[in-house]
């Protein structure tokens, strides 16, 4: 793990246990720091018996305390304990802060931050199989892999790279990334902000944590991003900002895992990034080749008789969905879940790819409506009969693709396992197609 004299002596709290809270408490305990630790579920109390105090910092004093480390997942503009910490006069921190403050005791290392409301798991990983493609040290973290101050520290010469939520960069202060990017921006997770603008905000902190020689990255793709890319570039010589311009990036058509619009402007920043570290066109040029993407992220997950099947479950909102809709030119779109707007108006620039839609879910009612008019439509209402449904409706050349522009809270835990459930029904229905739908939520 990541341990630093930088905590020795001092006094932190830890609000929840969970992956990166437990990285968080282990790193500060192992680096001499006296620490109080506290979580709902008692098993993760009981790890920390007589190594640290155990004690809900709601029901503390945390006068002279250094800091309050919590997890992204608590809202800091409902929590109490962002009010109850900043009467104390304590910084409300995360593990993303903690590793800032850790770095100058590690060996020389560079930092690369990837933050924006869609593609950042992408490009996150596109980076980082960029550098290991080019035998540099590196190492994955923030909101994708293992939680950063878990895992080993790199060698002299290392790269970390991060992909950071909003969540994560409201939590940091001092985090100088040396290559810093914002891929886009589009409204999402708005009941954790004072309106667009707060999260518009709050991304744009990942480039003031920056000094005036370090590299900022922006995509092209939507004013919100362009107008934070023209306040850093009133801050900053010319030749440290970079907006990226994906139509310049030939080849897309040999990179399997890369395909759809939204996936060359990805490719785009990560070669813009990885050029700013140093790697050339003989390295990453073959290495978008090789890429091979994410579960649920635009996932091919099976081709059958002429028809090819994509699971892109992780589009949870239309933003995010619209490109994926633009990577085939005939669709059978399988949508809905727990929406997160009631229109679908980023989408239609895209219509015109979908053969026929089928609906699932809460959103159901409402999308079909929208849709209606435009496109066949099918209430599928269930993720199993909407697999089988488009299944039976696909010819040769077409692709059945599940990319919900919605959350999957109504049917399923998450998207990964609405995602993993699609797979599932896929894979039977191909093998059989009166095969019953596989277990799980939303069958």
């Amino acid at each position: 793990m990541i341990v630093s004299p930088a905590f020795s002596g001092k006094r932190y709290a830890v609000l929840g246990l969970a992956r990166s809270g437990l990285a968080s408490a282990e790193s500060l305990l192992a680096s001499g720091a006296h620490v109080t630790v506290w979580d709902s579920r008692e098993e993760p109390r009981a790890a920390f018996d007589g190594r640290a105090d155990i004690a809900d910092p709601l029901t503390i004093d945390l006068t002279g305390f250094d800091g309050v480390v919590v997890s992204p997942g608590v809202p800091l503009n409902r929590h109490p304990i962002a009010e109850h910490a900043r009467a104390a006069g304590v910084p409300v921190i995360g593990d993303i802060e903690l590793f800032a403050q850790a770095r100058t005791n590690l060996p020389a290392h560079r930092v690369v931050g990837i933050t924006g409301t869609n593609g950042k798991s992408t490009t996150t990983m596109l980076v980082h199989h960029i550098c290991a493609a080019a035998g540099l040290a590196v190492r994955l973290g923030g909101n994708i892999g293992l939680p950063i101050l878990g895992q080993e520290p790199l060698p002299e010469g290392g790269i970390y790279v991060l992909e950071l939520s909003s969540y994560q960069i409201d939590l940091t202060q001092s985090l100088a990334c040396d290559v810093a990017a914002l891929i886009n921006l589009s409204p999402d997770h708005l009941d954790r902000y004072e309106g667009f603008a707060g999260y518009a905000a709050s991304k744009a902190r990942l480039f003031a944590m920056q000094g005036g020689v370090q590299h900022a990255i922006f995509g092209r793709g939507d004013e919100h991003t362009l107008a934070i890319a023209a306040d850093v570039s009133a801050h900053r010589d010319a030749a440290f900002v970079h907006i990226v311009e994906p139509a310049t990036l030939e080849g897309q058509s040999e990179w399997p895992s890369l395909q759809g619009p939204h996936n060359l402007q990805n490719a785009a920043i990560a070669v813009e990034i990885v050029s700013q570290l140093g790697i050339g066109e003989d390295v990453w040029r073959p290495a978008l080749a090789s890429f091979v993407g994410l579960p649920h992220r635009m996932e091919r997950v099976a081709e059958a008789g002429g028809v090819l099947y994509v699971n892109d479950s992780k589009a949870t909102n239309p933003a995010s969905t619209a490109p994926a809709l633009g990577a085939y030119p005939r669709i059978h779109w399988i949508l809905g879940g727990l929406p997160k707007s009631d229109n679908l108006d980023e989408c239609a620039p895209y219509f015109d790819h979908v053969v026929a839609a089928y609906t699932i879910g809460e959103a159901g009612p409402r999308f079909a409506e929208i849709l209606d008019p435009v496109m066949p439509v099918t209430r599928s209402e269930m993720l199993c009969d909407a697999v089988r449904q488009a299944m039976d409706a696909a010819q040769p050349g077409d692709v059945v693709m599940l990319s919900p522009a919605c959350a999957s809270f109504d049917q399923f835990r998450d998207f990964e396992a609405r995602g993993d459930n699609f797979r599932q029904i896929v894979s039977a229905l191909i093998e059989d197609r009166e095969a019953p739908c596989p277990p799980g939520g939303g069958q």
